[in-house]
């Protein structure tokens, strides 16, 4: 192991430090250690150089969520099923918030979210935007051929990709997962935007931690990407995949209350809001109810006052068509990120389809 580097911050009256741990093979030690306790074997995030037969190298990121396990699990099985054989394709597999993953949580209170802290951030100088820079900067020095990065999420949700960019070899990464694409701008700082500079690159969402479906279905994206010997020369049709994109992120104040059975609170959200999840709602739909002059946060993807929901009678009701996505009742995901995002159809261009504005 070597320390690639480190990042120093005061948070809190308290001094951390944070250093990317560099390895050139897998130990066989680790297949079978579930993420919890990877900080036993692993001073923090860490970085494996994987040789493979041919070809350029696939880089992988998991657990930049500690709760979000997937990933890890599906890297478990390949290498397993692997051993003692080498890879397809070489690979650079980042292992991210260990610290998190021991306890067995999305993001520790003194740390800057780790998909939000790669280039691009809008919080530079944190010791995860240190880390994060080697990482990329490691990856700069090596012919990628595609990067995914593996998560969960806590609402119900589809298995789904994410892209940074509308080109072709991207979405067709992206087909590999599945026919549902979603093209987003915001937030900033994670690790497909960063990556797409570099080569083809994609986030893709496994549903809930612990599905076995999940897995699989993250062993299978995996193992297309590692066979692929390259991408194919024809364009993207409209008609091969589902293209969305985020135009809002909508958020709870920090400062307000909330609940989903219907508890006093600031914010009376329905009992089964996650189930509005990548349906497509008219205008009208209700989430919930509202305190007084209590209202959403919400920011758009071009900086525009887009009105996405009407206020009357303490209701919240949709202002306009829209697809949800990522709507939770996990309430540390509210708190640490938002209450989901609002997205359109769109065409490859990028605009919002016109029979989405009916």
């Amino acid at each position: 192991m070597r320390a690639d580097g480190a990042g120093r911050a005061t948070i809190g009256g308290l001094d951390r430090s944070l250093s990317l741990a560099s390895y050139d093979r897998f130990p066989d030690a680790l297949l079978d250690v579930p993420a919890p306790e990877l900080w036993r074997h692993l001073p923090g995030p860490s970085l494996f150089s994987l040789e493979g037969r041919q070809g350029d190298t696939l880089f992988l990121s998991v657990l930049l969520h500690g709760n979000e396990d997937t990933g890890w699990r599906a890297i478990q099985h390949i290498l397993k099923r692997l051993r003692g054989r080498p890879l397809p394709r070489p690979v650079l597999l980042f292992v991210g918030n260990i610290a998190a993953a021991k306890a067995g949580v999305r993001t520790l209170p003194n740390q800057h979210d780790y998909n939000r802290a790669w280039p691009g951030t809008t919080h530079p100088t944190t010791p995860e935007a240190d880390v994060m820079r080697d990482v990329v900067a490691i990856a700069a020095r090596t012919r990628l051929f595609a990067s995914i990065d593996i998560h969960n999420n806590t609402g119900n949700n589809p298995h789904y990709a994410c892209v940074n960019s509308c080109d072709d070899h991207h979405l067709q990464l992206a087909r590999l997962f599945g026919r549902t694409v979603v093209y987003f701008e915001e937030p900033v700082g994670v690790q497909s935007a960063a990556l797409a500079r570099l080569c083809p690159a994609i986030t893709v969402e496994c549903g809930r931690p612990g599905s076995e479906a999940g897995v699989a279905h993250a062993v299978e994206l995996i193992e297309a990407a590692l066979s692929l010997q390259h991408f194919p020369v024809h364009a993207v049709g409209e008609a091969d995949i589902d293209l969305l994109r985020t135009f809002a992120i909508v958020k709870v104040p920090g400062d307000a209350t909330f609940s989903y059975d219907g508890r006093a609170a600031d914010f009376q959200f329905r009992g089964d809001l996650d189930h509005l999840n990548f349906a497509e709602l008219d205008v009208g739909v209700a989430l919930g109810r509202c305190a007084g002059a209590r209202r959403l946060e919400v920011s758009t993807a071009d900086g525009t006052s887009t009105e996405y929901f009407h206020y009357h009678d303490g209701e919240i009701r949709l202002a306009q068509r829209a697809i949800p996505a990522m709507l939770t009742l996990d309430p540390q995901a509210v708190r640490l990120d938002c209450l989901g995002y609002l997205m359109h159809r769109i065409g490859r261009d990028g605009r919002r389809l016109a029979d989405d504005l009916r």
